[in-house]
């Protein structure tokens, strides 16, 4: 019975020495990995799964630059984020061991479905905003608070003059200096009805204050 356990073992070392042993030739697979889009721009850190060596993964730089040993016709498969794959197979028969060549990577734009996030930990709670929300003006009521003459009188009262207001004024004035350029302008203090139209406000406001 022993015999028959190291024998089997035997015939199960040399049977799993036979499959890992690889006859093709070695050779030395460098290159470097570009945008497709443009030749210029470098795709770093990429992942090139051999998939005739049981799936080893090896790892590009971060200028895009790789190199390692392989088998010829071997099957290395090329993936990255934001870039769809691609699958390069070693030729047979290279020259001086060595195989060089440049791995272009289109570019992958996926569209993620839209995701709503919400403020709300609970039903009620949305429920309670939502019963309590005010609701913005349309357009027609903004527009309406817009024209409104309080609302003119407000802002005029705090909006600076703007330049056509401002040469409007200065055209008049000039206008009225040119008008009474050639005539004497009247002195207020020297108007009797203005002095009598003084002191009647004074009387009236004396009486006012008396009564």
């Amino acid at each position: 019975m022993k015999y028959l356990v190291v024998i089997f073992f035997l015939f199960a070392t040399v049977s799993t020495f036979a499959q890992s042993h690889d006859d093709r030739p070695v050779v030395q697979f460098t290159g470097v990995v570009h945008n497709a889009d443009s030749s210029s721009v470098i795709v770093p850190y990429v992942s090139i799964t051999n998939t005739s060596a049981r799936n080893s993964v090896s790892l590009s730089n971060y200028k895009g630059y790789f190199s390692f040993v392989a088998h010829e016709q071997d099957t290395l498969r090329f993936t990255c984020v934001g870039y769809g794959p691609v699958t390069v197979v070693i030729p047979a028969n290279v020259p001086n061991k060595s195989y060089t060549m440049q791995v272009s990577l289109k570019p992958q734009i996926i569209n993620l479905p839209t995701f709503h996030v919400f403020p709300w930990a609970t039903t009620d709670e949305f429920k309670k905003d939502f019963l309590s929300i005010k609701l913005a003006d349309d357009d027609l009521e903004i527009a309406r608070k817009n024209i409104n003459r309080t609302t003119l009188v407000a802002l005029s009262n705090v909006l600076p003059r703007d330049a056509q207001e401002i040469q409007s004024a200065s055209a008049q004035s000039m206008h009225t200096s040119i008008l009474n350029s050639h005539s004497l302008t009247p002195n207020p203090l020297l108007n009797p009805l203005a002095w009598g139209g003084l002191i009647k406000q004074i009387t009236d406001s004396d009486n006012k204050s008396s009564n």
